[in-house]
């Protein structure tokens, strides 16, 4: 993504971006690429509403700077709930979504997180050893 001269990549977004959004998919339960899509948007979306309410400087820099997006990966619904239990504890905007169970997954799987928009160095502490989705 490109946005006035910025780059939003894993390696670039350090220097460039000081508020950002992490989407988080469980690797573990099989998604079609458009299942992985949508439950990805309802994190970005459910995770960057909570942040505009709660958190509207963070959400408002996140928007004004290009609305940086890193999606990463974990292996199981052991690691996505102690990521959502760490954001918490941190105080961060983020959303844990399940899926309604209607089309390729049981209903209540636990598919995805968002976390953020909030500042970068603050969303690194939960998730900055995570690969890349």
């Amino acid at each position: 993504m490109r946005l006035a001269g910025k780059r939003c990549e894993r390696d670039t977004y350090k220097l460039a971006f000081k508020v950002k959004q992490v989407i988080v998919l469980r690797s573990d339960i099989k998604m079609s690429p458009g299942k992985a899509a949508a439950q990805a948007s309802h994190a970005a979306v459910s995770s960057a509403e909570e942040a505009r309410r709660n958190y509207p400087s963070w959400w408002r820099e996140w928007i004004e700077s290009g609305q940086c997006k890193i999606v990463l990966k974990v292996n199981s619904e052991s690691e996505i709930l102690e990521l959502m239990r760490k954001a918490k504890e941190l105080n961060l905007p983020a959303a844990l979504i399940s899926d309604m169970g209607l089309t390729e997954l049981e209903p209540g799987t636990i598919t995805a997180l968002g976390i953020g928009p909030a500042p970068s160095n603050l969303i690194d502490k939960i998730t900055g050893s995570l690969p890349l989705y």
